[in-house]
């Protein structure tokens, strides 16, 4: 059993995928917007830019994230959940997260802990809550 992330940007997921291939080396494998969607549109969905990414899935090294413009599921949002981002050593966590935070909120600054010699926590500017450390080297 494989349970992947999917994000619902709301009508940003273009904006945020840029944001995220610069900010931390984020690729683009599949993207597919409501214009090539080979069935008619479900009514039920309301309307639909035909512009806006109906399905895209991206890299964040090892691991693969899914995102869409919507429909964005009644209730749901970006609460209650972080991704966690670990760099193999402090420069690179710093590197992502100024990117990271550019726009963005700072919850907690990058600094020593006891798990970690360098982590920190923030909100981007799209909402999603991150989580940017370093693994800790016994």
């Amino acid at each position: 059993m494989n349970v992947q992330t999917y994000l619902f940007f709301n009508g940003r997921t273009q904006q945020a995928l840029d944001f995220y291939a610069a900010a931390i080396g984020a690729s683009v494998e599949m993207l597919m917007r409501f214009k090539d969607n080979p069935e008619p549109p479900n009514e039920d969905c309301g309307p639909i830019d035909p512009e806006q990414v109906m399905h895209a899935s991206f890299r964040v090294g090892d691991s693969v994230l899914m995102a869409s413009d919507g429909p964005t599921p009644e209730g749901a949002g970006f609460a209650n959940f972080s991704l966690s981002f670990n760099a193999d050593d402090e420069a690179g966590a710093r590197r992502a997260f100024d990117a990271l935070a550019d726009g963005g909120k700072v919850v907690m600054p990058l600094g020593r802990t006891f798990w970690s010699p360098c982590f920190g926590m923030l909100v981007d500017r799209f909402g999603l809550s991150w989580m940017v450390g370093v693994p800790h080297k016994p």
